[in-house]
């Protein structure tokens, strides 16, 4: 046995059947994890070239205070971002403080009363069900005038092609799609069927806006939505894309025009992209940027890890750890209140921050059940750093995420079975 494995058995008490588990796991995923090393290289190199592309220099790094005006690393780190993620314009700004947030000033920004949207990938992440207006709250979609669809995925959990020309109507201005499978127990979309839904919808109804909730998806495969024909993608800078170094933020990719108008929902009329103080973000955004293939990768290799590990441990695991993957995130039902809490102790306890703490159920702002989240993450609410969540509901899944190395994260995994194993006994 490793001096890694002595040092859990001794440090923290995990026993004998867990380590081997767990060893058992790895040797089972070494061939899976060459094959994300191949997509880590491809990304880094798209990155690198971006950076070069645009010239990036030391003096982009710096920031600006008050209204921002000429702020040239700001703009250049846009010119990246849309570099990197092939489309037309980027917002990139410190101000958006959430993927949520990302999400609806592009959409708060490109709909108006009497458009409609459909989501087409089912029902989204619940804080998104606020911005939709599902119980007309103030400024939503839905309390602003827009009609809102939702198509159910397939039996076989595909989106529905047949099902969305049936339900596109003169007035649809904008088609959804949510690639990242929240807090359900369906696999996550690959890019691949993305590219055949938006396909779909362009060359039969080429002015409808295809845009792509890009959440923990950056950087996992080695194609992004607007290269395959998306019109907007938008996510968090405190998930894939900041390398867990950025300190806040979030970004919007895709058509000028559409960035454009979401740019005045961001600031005001008149102002749109010309104002926006950047103040210490430029480097962390930067370096987070041009760290976060690696950074994916490891996070990727962990959930990959966490899959077979928690499926030989005798709990179902959605994906299979064999399965091509398109997020970062892993799924686990571990069947009870208990387990979910447990589970979360474990993680705390690997955490290098608050790890004393013990993580409980409570109600979160945006959020319909009792949520239980772990995460000592130098970034608050980083989920590129490890992570797990979930909503407190049947059948009782929690949702594991991120991780800065695999080391962590392997650590993480034997101290969260450990934790439910306490209450086996």
């Amino acid at each position: 046995m490793s001096l890694l494995y002595e040092q859990l058995k001794n440090i923290y008490n995990v026993d004998d059947d867990i380590l081997l588990k767990l060893r058992e796991a790895i040797s089972a995923c070494e061939e899976h994890f060459k094959n994300i090393q191949h997509s880590v290289e491809l990304n880094q190199l798209k990155v690198l070239r971006a950076f070069q592309i645009n010239n990036v220099s030391d003096y982009h790094l710096n920031g600006s205070t008050g209204y921002g005006y000429g702020d040239s690393g700001r703009d250049t780190l846009e010119e990246v971002y849309a570099s990197t993620f092939g489309g037309e314009k980027a917002l990139v700004r410190a101000q958006i403080v959430s993927g949520t947030h990302a999400i609806a000033v592009g959409l708060l920004g490109n709909l108006d009363h009497g458009d409609e949207m459909i989501c087409v990938t089912g029902t989204p992440y619940d804080t998104l069900l606020k911005v939709i207006g599902m119980h007309n709250e103030y400024g939503s979609l839905k309390y602003n005038g827009v009609i809102y669809k939702e198509l159910p995925l397939t039996r076989e959990q595909k989106i529905d092609i047949a099902g969305l020309k049936q339900l596109i109507s003169p007035r649809t201005k904008l088609v959804y799609f949510q690639r990242s499978k929240g807090y359900q127990w369906r696999p996550s979309i690959m890019i691949s069927e993305l590219k055949e839904a938006i396909q779909y919808v362009k060359q039969q109804y080429p002015h409808i806006i295809c845009m792509v909730d890009n959440c923990y998806g950056e950087f996992v495969e080695t194609q992004t939505p607007c290269e395959i024909g998306a019109d907007l993608t938008a996510g968090s800078l405190i998930k894939n894309p900041g390398g867990g170094l950025a300190l806040s933020g979030g970004y919007l990719v895709g058509r000028v025009d559409l960035i454009e108008r979401a740019a005045v929902r961001l600031s005001s009329p008149g102002i749109g992209l010309d104002v926006g103080a950047s103040f210490n973000f430029n480097r962390s955004a930067y370096q987070g940027l041009f760290m976060s293939p690696l950074v994916v990768g490891e996070a990727l290799k962990g959930a990959v890890l966490a899959a077979k590990f928690f499926q030989l441990l005798g709990y179902p695991v959605l994906p299979q750890y064999n399965e091509k993957r398109t997020d970062i995130i892993q799924a686990v039902q571990v069947g009870s209140r208990e387990k979910m809490v447990a589970f979360c102790h474990g993680i705390q306890k690997a955490c290098p921050l608050d790890s004393v703490f013990l993580p409980e159920p409570a109600l979160l702002p945006g959020y319909d059940n009792e949520v239980i989240m772990a995460g000592g993450t130098f970034i608050q609410g980083s989920s590129i750093e490890l992570s797990a969540d979930g909503p407190i509901r049947p059948p009782f899944n929690i949702y594991l995420q991120g991780g800065l190395s695999f080391s962590h994260i392997k650590i993480g995994l034997a101290l969260a079975a450990a934790e439910i194993k306490k209450l086996e006994r």
